[in-house]
């Protein structure tokens, strides 16, 4: 069968598709679904149907590891975001309440450089998160953190995850990026937290982090905001409603 794409059916099945597979992905930023661009079913011989999707999807500003539902995350700026298309296939049997995403695949890549300078000339550029001067803009903005947080132990960074750079009163530099806990208690005075040893991922609270750094000749500006992650692989809230109900 080949229902329309905005047949009930197939929207449901493309919103099941992504929340397992965005559940599926350890790395990256939640997908939202930007359009179904083509949908077949195969009603199976007992119940229930096969789902064959085609999704245009973009990424949003939540990490995959806030568990959040693709609903509940912002789009980005059509200048910042990275689209891709997934296909997955999916079967779905409403009547015993079963949905079960056999397999999928996503492509995604950014918008290109030069879309981005003709639609905002005076937007951050985005820059490789490997570089020096961003794992610095995360290490300065993360100090801020940890001596304004009310954590019992330092964190330290674990990747940088995106960077930009914009020239404001000054090289301005905005990064996105995972900070995992360490074995430094808060109780202690510790000069360095580079020295700290980061406690083992099964034991460590994992944090998400938004943060810049504006150089002016006279003055360093820093903002940070952090999501601080359960120890435990934490629940979906998808099925935090469903203990809810």
């Amino acid at each position: 069968l080949s229902p329309r794409c905005d047949d009930a059916a197939v929207e449901e099945a493309a919103d099941l598709a992504l929340r397992q597979i965005n559940a599926d992905r350890e790395e990256g930023y939640v997908l939202s679904l930007y359009r179904i661009v083509s949908a077949r079913e195969q009603p199976q011989e007992i119940t229930g149907s096969v789902f064959y999707l085609l999704l245009d999807v973009v990424d949003t500003e939540c990490h995959v590891l806030s568990k959040k539902l693709w609903k509940n995350c912002n789009r980005r700026p059509s200048h910042s975001t990275v689209y891709g298309q997934c296909k997955a296939i999916i079967y779905i049997n409403q009547a015993r309440n079963i949905a079960h995403l056999n397999t999928y695949e996503c492509t995604l890549q950014p918008v290109p450089r030069r879309y981005i300078s003709s639609v905002c000339p005076d937007c951050p550029v985005d820059g490789s998160p490997t570089e020096p001067e961003y794992l610095e803009a995360a290490v300065r903005s993360l100090a801020k953190f940890n001596a304004e947080s009310e954590q019992t132990h330092y964190f330290s960074v674990l990747n940088v995850t995106r960077a930009s750079m914009q020239w404001v009163i000054g090289p301005a530099y905005f990064v996105e990026f995972l900070i995992q806990e360490t074995s430094c208690s808060k109780k202690d005075t510790v000069a360095d937290i580079s020295t700290c040893e980061p406690l083992p991922l099964e034991e460590a609270q994992i944090g998400f982090c938004k943060g810049s750094v504006v150089k002016s000749h006279m003055e360093e500006f820093v903002t940070i905001s952090c999501e601080i992650y359960s120890r435990q692989d934490p629940a979906t809230e998808e099925e935090n409603q469903e203990a809810d109900q």
